[in-house]
């Protein structure tokens, strides 16, 4: 009892040291705030860290193999609308038949532009392009050897301008993106050959266009004690944000058509003034994806209010 009454106080102190009555500029269109999700790509252009991001997930490959990524992604603002953003991430396979493996994905680099920030109508708009640098990574971990380009479209759209009769829906919020990843090879050749007899058997593995969509439904405490009505609800329950996430691909060339892969991601995230944490249960929704249930957590630190006069500007543009 005395260890779980500490650790409820721990809880609560970071909980206070990390709340804010007023919030700055990471993620906000009016009142609304957006947290950064974590299996999704959030619409907004900040200064953020995310240090790190683990998940862990059984897929069917290789009799079941259990994958466990984690991630470093690092956003920087050039301008108040456009920011740059690299990532990387360190990969373990442990499959039940054959070998284990483990070694760094491919580098991830991407750009993105907010078109629109309404703050009256809680909503916000932006474009970006990504690429996926193929031959930085590790082969024993699937690394490609060529590169993938994903322009797409970021979106967000907070509820609440909703009338004051369905004010306890006003707390919702949805975010989405829909991209187009395009391989710059259209297929890998591989040559096997038999030991015995010494033919060779030419294999062609399929690189298709792919559509990667997705979306995440919050419903915000933040705004619904700050916006709507007090619950005085006390840390860290204050600070809380229910979401559930759908990433989704869709290949649409190449013999893979209609073969949709993705995950139902339920989970929540306490969000405060300098950082949040977010933990998420991956949950596949075919046999494609996977038969097991994983788990995603993420610590994400917005730098353009741990150092607002410094790391957290823009480089050009603006003061914050």
């Amino acid at each position: 009892m005395k260890n779980s009454s500490l650790l409820y106080l721990l809880i609560c102190a970071a909980c206070e040291f990390g709340a804010t009555t007023r919030a700055h500029g990471h993620g906000f269109a009016g009142a609304r705030f957006f947290p950064a999700t974590l299996s999704t790509d959030d619409p907004f252009v900040s200064d953020e860290l995310s240090l790190p991001t683990v998940s862990t997930i059984r897929t069917p490959e290789n009799g079941g193999t259990r994958e466990t990524d984690i991630s470093v992604d690092i956003s920087k603002r050039i301008t108040p609308e456009f920011a740059i953003e690299i990532g990387d991430t360190f990969t373990a396979l442990n499959p039940h038949e054959g070998r284990a493996a483990n070694g760094f994905a491919n580098l991830e680099l991407s750009g993105k532009y907010q078109l629109l920030k309404n703050g009256e109508h809680e909503a916000i708009v932006s474009v970006g392009l990504g690429v996926e640098v193929g031959g930085t990574g590790g082969r024993s971990v699937g690394a490609d050897s060529f590169s993938t380009w994903t322009p797409g479209i970021f979106f967000g759209k907070g509820f609440g301008d909703l009338p004051d009769e369905l004010r306890f829906l006003k707390p919702f919020a949805l975010t989405g993106l829909v991209g187009m990843a395009i391989p710059t090879s259209a297929g890998t050749r591989s040559v096997t050959v038999d030991v015995q007899t010494g033919e060779r058997d030419i294999e062609i593995e399929r690189h298709p266009n792919v559509l990667e969509w997705g979306f995440a439904l919050e419903y915000s405490l933040i705004y619904l004690q700050s916006q709507v009505q007090d619950m005085h609800l006390r840390a860290p329950l204050d600070r809380l944000i229910p979401l559930v996430e759908f990433a989704l691909e869709s290949p649409l060339n190449r013999g893979t058509e209609g073969q949709t892969t993705g995950t139902i991601n339920p989970g929540i995230i306490w969000a405060g003034k300098y950082f949040q944490v977010g933990v998420e249960a991956i949950v596949p929704i075919n046999e494609r994806t996977g038969n097991n249930v994983g788990v995603i957590a993420q610590l994400h630190f917005f730098v353009d209010d741990l150092f607002p006069h410094s790391l957290g500007r823009p480089l050009f543009g603006g003061n914050k």
